[in-house]
């Protein structure tokens, strides 16, 4: 099995609950991809999809992918690909997003991955299995914007209280409900 873990702006591969998770998904043997993406210097979708070009022939039926706030944009910007070929196993989005945020700062760098509308049907077609995890009190993200995303996936959002941004600002340099329902997925 192959998992992706895609941060968001302003984020890198070693901040949250990233290195924890790659580390426990390993002992599982799980190959665990974690990309590092310009940001907030030269962040945009043709920059990320840049990057991420090595890595889709990593991409197949036995693949999960997790993104954090951004990431899930990244997320399912590739899985409306014309060109790509899922489905994959399943996509689990943290503090996810498909809209603007309403604050200037943000929807300014994080534009060209939401502006355009996406491609719900396909998104859909390409990933077997949907998951969605915000805060009761995400200072950057509201509720109702990780609903949306989770009515067009077609899911639920799980709201877990108290979690912030699911950052380290909000304590959140583990996150066992995630890896449990990674585990399920398996």
């Amino acid at each position: 099995m192959n998992a992706f873990l895609i941060h968001g702006a302003y984020g890198n591969p070693k901040e949250n609950w990233f290195p924890w998770l790659k580390r426990e998904l390993e002992k599982l043997s799980v190959k665990v991809f974690v990309p590092e993406f310009p940001t907030p210097e030269d962040q945009n979708l043709d920059n990320w999809m840049e990057v991420f070009t090595e890595y889709f022939p990593c991409l197949d039926e036995n693949t999960i992918m997790i993104g954090h706030s951004l990431g899930c944009a990244f997320i399912l910007r590739i899985l409306e690909l014309e060109e790509f070929i899922g489905p994959i196993k399943a996509s689990f989005f943290v503090s996810g997003f498909a809209e603007f945020l309403d604050d200037p700062i943000f929807d300014a760098i994080n534009k060209s991955f939401v502006y355009k509308k996406f491609g719900w049907r396909k998104i859909r077609k390409n990933c077997k299995r949907f998951f969605v995890f915000h805060s009761d009190n995400d200072p950057y993200v509201s509720l109702e914007k990780s609903k949306n995303l989770a009515k067009n996936l077609g899911v639920d959002a799980m709201v877990v209280k108290n979690a912030g941004h699911f950052n380290t600002k909000s304590d959140y340099t583990k996150f066992n409900v995630l890896l449990d329902m990674i585990k399920k997925e398996m």
